[in-house]
């Protein structure tokens, strides 16, 4: 295969995953729960917030713009 001495894997690439950016506290965290508008809110913030975000326990609200998320455990 051509160059394929200085590319990565394909799960060598997966495995690296990506650093996500908390809107709340501003960290960089392995996950965030995300909205389609863009905005992104880390575990630890989503717990803190979490009675005000969720009514159910099934869906959050996006404090940007409103939308519903699932968490998915449905």
């Amino acid at each position: 295969m051509r160059g394929s001495s200085n590319r990565q894997s394909y799960l060598q690439r997966r495995r690296k995953g990506k650093a996500y950016v908390c809107h709340c506290c501003n960290q960089e965290v392995p996950f965030c729960w995300m909205c389609r508008c863009g905005f992104e809110i880390c575990q630890e913030c989503m717990k803190e917030n979490f009675w005000g975000m969720s009514c159910n326990g099934i869906t959050w609200q996006c404090p940007d713009c409103g939308a519903q998320n699932g968490f998915g455990n449905q």
